[in-house]
């Protein structure tokens, strides 16, 4: 068996020897397999380098790409399939803000609100100390008026009078209230600031677009 092992590895050897100045195709088979073998890794070696590489890169990219499509399709195919709900909310939407629309006075109607105001005090028996209209501030869609109030009264009619302001037709809101008693004659005394607010007129819109246009030309120089 040693002998045996011996001669293969004699008769290996012997296949590498004396191949300088021989062309390779008269070389023996395993020096011939070998080259052939180093020849085909370099090749491949060669083609991973200046080719497949790249190319692997542009379907790893594709792929990313690929997965993001979907999710995109997934994502509108959600929405189409809601849009009919969606559209049933965007109506509520501007159901909503339409009615609160209404509820906003117009510059004109402003005295009458004022009016509406004062005189849901007077009809439950209540006394003005203050009725003080203060200068109103434009909003970008609206504008806010307050009025200080001051008024006097039993509870029960304290109590119904801001009822009747919630109840108003327009929007009217009682801000930052302060109720103290005049142990005296029992009645209460009730400081407040009312808020309500309007439509912006023509004027007022117009200038609000003047003061927009002339901020954006600052920031962009």
């Amino acid at each position: 068996m040693a002998q045996a092992k011996k001669n293969l590895g004699s008769q290996l050897r012997s296949q590498f020897q004396n191949l300088e100045g021989r062309h390779p195709s008269q070389w023996p088979i395993l020096p011939r397999s070998l080259c052939g073998v180093g020849v085909l890794l370099a090749v491949l070696g060669l083609g991973w380098q200046l080719y497949w590489s790249s190319q692997l890169e542009d379907l790893e990219h594709a792929q990313s790409q690929e997965e993001s499509l979907r999710q995109a399709y997934v994502a509108k195919m959600n929405q189409a399939v809601n849009l009919e709900g969606l559209r049933e909310q965007k109506q509520q939407v501007m159901d909503y803000v339409a009615t609160l629309e209404k509820q906003l006075p117009s510059k004109a109607e402003m005295d009458a609100l004022l009016s509406d105001i004062n005189q849901a005090g007077i009809g439950r028996g209540l006394q003005f100390e203050l009725f003080k209209p203060g200068q109103a501030t434009v909003k970008e869609y609206y504008a806010e008026l307050p009025i200080t109030i001051k008024i006097t009264g039993s509870y029960h009619d304290i109590g119904q009078f801001t009822s009747d302001i919630a109840h108003l037709p327009r929007i009217v809101t009682l801000n930052d209230m302060n109720v103290s008693t005049d142990q005296k004659s029992s009645t209460l005394t009730l400081e407040t600031t009312a808020k309500t607010f309007r439509y912006l007129d023509q004027e007022e819109i117009n200038a609000q677009h003047a003061q927009r246009a002339a901020a954006n030309k600052g920031r962009r120089r």
